[in-house]
C-alpha cells in the first residue's frame, strides 16, 4: 500500500493515477473527501490533516511507502515532521519527499528553506528515502490564461532570467518510479526540463502553439509585490514570491539536469509539448 499525501493536487493526482494504472494499491490522503471524486476507481480515500496527528497515524496504518507532498508555506517543516512521526509509528518503511530546487542553497529562494528541515528529517528518519527537487512548473503558465484570452501582454517580473521549466507530468512519473523501486533510495533528484526558458521564451513558444504573437510586459518587483498583496496573499508568500522572482531575474535558477532522463529513460518533456497539450486553457 502506497499512501499519497496531497492526493488531489497537480502532482499528487497524477501520481495516484499512474500508480493505480500500474496495479499498485493506493491510498489517497485528503482533507476534503469530496475532492477525491475524480480519482480512479479502486483508490482508497482517507481523510486526514497534517495538524491532526491521530488522523495521520490512521492514514499511514498498513502502508509501506509514503509520498510526502505538503503545501508550500512556512508550515512545511511542521507538516513534514508530523507525517514522518506518524509513518514511523505505523511501520512505514519508505518515504519519497517532494521538495524544491535549490533547497539547502543559501542563495536560493525562501521556498527551499521551507523544505530544508523536512529533507533533513527524511534523511534521519531511519526509513528508506528519496528526495525530489523540481524546478519551476510549466503549469505556472496557466496564470497567464486570462491575459492571453483577453489579448493582453503576459506580466513578467523575472526579465530575461531563465529556468529549467519542467512539465509536472514528468515530476509525477519520476515520483511513481521512486515510490515503486529501490533504485532511487538514498538519492536526491533535481528535476528540470530539457532547456532553459525565460518568460519571453515561454510566451513565444505558447504563441506558436496558438498561432499568434503573445507579448510580455516587464513587471517591476515592487509592483509585483503590490499585486500579490492586493490579491490577499499572506506576507510570507508575498516575500517568497518576490525574492524568487529576483533570484530568477539574476540567473540564480538557470539550472538544467539530466535526472528526468536518467530515471525515466527518455528525455524530459519540452514546454512546447506541454503548451500543445494544454492549448484549450488559453483559447477558452
Amino acid at each position: 500500500m502506497i499512501l499519497i499525501t496531497g492526493a488531489t493536487g497537480t502532482i499528487g493526482s497524477d501520481v495516484v493515477r499512474l500508480l493505480a494504472a500500474s496495479g499498485e494499491q493506493v491510498r489517497a490522503m485528503v482533507r476534503t473527501p469530496a475532492k477525491a471524486a475524480t480519482l480512479p476507481a479502486g483508490v482508497e480515500v482517507v481523510r486526514a490533516d497534517f495538524t491532526d496527528p491521530t488522523s495521520l497515524v490512521t492514514a499511514a496504518e498498513g502502508a509501506t511507502t509514503v509520498f510526502l507532498l505538503t503545501a508550500p508555506g512556512p508550515q512545511v517543516a511542521r507538516h513534514d515532521t508530523a507525517m514522518l512521526t506518524a509513518a514511523r509509528s505505523a511501520g512505514v518503511r519508505k518515504v519519497v519527499k517532494l521538495s524544491a530546487i535549490g533547497t539547502g542553497d543559501t542563495s536560493a529562494a525562501e521556498v527551499g528553506n521551507w523544505h530544508l528541515p523536512g529533507e533533513q528529517a527524511v534523511r534521519s528518519s531511519g526509513l528508506a528515502w528519496t528526495v525530489l527537487r523540481p524546478s519551476s512548473f510549466a503549469s505556472n503558465a496557466l496564470r497567464w490564461a486570462d491575459a492571453i484570452r483577453a489579448g493582453a501582454p503576459v506580466p513578467n517580473p523575472t526579465g530575461t532570467g531563465a529556468q529549467g521549466v519542467i512539465d509536472p507530468r514528468d515530476v509525477a512519473e519520476v515520483a511513481a518510479r521512486a515510490l515503486t523501486s529501490a533504485d532511487h533510495d538514498g538519492h536526491v533528484h533535481t528535476l528540470t526540463g530539457p532547456e532553459l526558458l525565460s518568460v519571453p521564451d515561454m510566451a513565444a513558444q505558447l504563441g506558436r502553439v496558438l498561432g499568434r504573437a503573445i507579448d510580455t510586459v516587464d513587471l517591476p518587483l515592487e509592483r509585483y509585490r503590490e499585486q500579490l498583496v492586493a490579491a490577499g496573499l499572506a506576507p510570507a508568500f508575498v516575500e517568497t514570491a518576490v525574492s524568487g522572482a529576483r533570484l530568477v531575474a539574476r540567473g540564480g535558477n538557470a539550472v538544467v539536469t539530466g535526472d528526468v532522463e536518467r530515471v525515466l529513460g527518455r528525455p524530459a518533456r519540452t514546454f512546447a509539448a506541454w503548451a500543445q497539450d494544454h492549448r484549450a486553457a488559453f483559447t477558452g
